[in-house]
């Protein structure tokens, strides 16, 4: 069964040995955007045109084929709700799927959960790698698009621009001796490049966008407290 987008970006994100998780504070919203990017790719999602210039775009569920990952289905129903903004959206699609998530890449036999307590005091989970061939495989991918100059396909491509938009990509590749400007750069042309249909872009972008504004009301918040 294929990974989700949501699913590579965690194992990126979960250091192998230790299986802690970097950028943990803004998992929430990055998860949700990255589940809203896949459904964008699958084409079951749309902006819709805004009613107003004062107002904000809206997403819009599209007419097409049955998703069978249980993460999509929700996330389609909660988009069918009501008319709700991307930013708005990815807190709500990204509640509760960090578990879900690692739950299943452990089922995978990708990640295995190690109980213990910080401390001696708080209970707390980790989630050490089993199996890297397939984070081993994402991360040739990346490579070769962010060192190598590769064109990526589409779905790296959505990947990557998960990865700009929490300054990570110059992080999960080999740089050599290739400044982290360079690769940052390169990342940042693949995120806006044209690299998906308009209408697809369209959305991707609009998810990107409330993502990347959340993580930025995140980090404000953490710092003032």
């Amino acid at each position: 069964m294929p990974t989700l987008i949501a699913e590579d970006l965690l194992l990126l994100l979960l250091d192998d040995e230790k299986g802690t998780l970097t950028h943990s504070d803004k998992i929430q919203p990055l998860l949700g955007g990255a589940l809203l990017l896949e459904l964008a790719l699958t084409e079951r999602i749309e902006v819709a045109e805004k009613t107003s210039r004062w107002s904000t775009a809206k997403i819009a569920v599209l007419a097409g084929a049955p998703v069978e990952e249980p993460l999509l289905v929700k996330g389609i129903d909660i988009i069918g709700e009501k008319s709700r903004s991307a930013q708005d959206l990815v807190n709500r699609l990204g509640k509760g799927t960090k578990d879900v998530l690692l739950a299943g890449l452990a089922d995978r036999g990708l990640v295995r959960p190690v109980e213990d307590k910080v401390l001696g005091l708080f209970p707390r989970t980790t989630w050490p790698a089993t199996d890297r061939t397939h984070e081993a495989a994402v991360r040739e991918l990346l490579q070769g698009a962010l060192v190598h100059g590769l064109t990526p396909d589409t779905r790296t491509s959505a990947l990557i621009a998960l990865l700009s938009a929490i300054d990570h990509a110059h992080k999960v590749v080999d740089r050599g001796e290739l400044p982290a400007k360079d690769v940052k750069r390169r990342a940042k042309e693949i995120a806006d490049g044209a690299w998906a249909a308009t209408a697809v872009k369209d959305a991707v972008t609009a998810a990107q966008s409330a993502m990347t504004a959340t993580l930025v009301a995140t980090t404000v918040a953490t710092t003032g407290s």
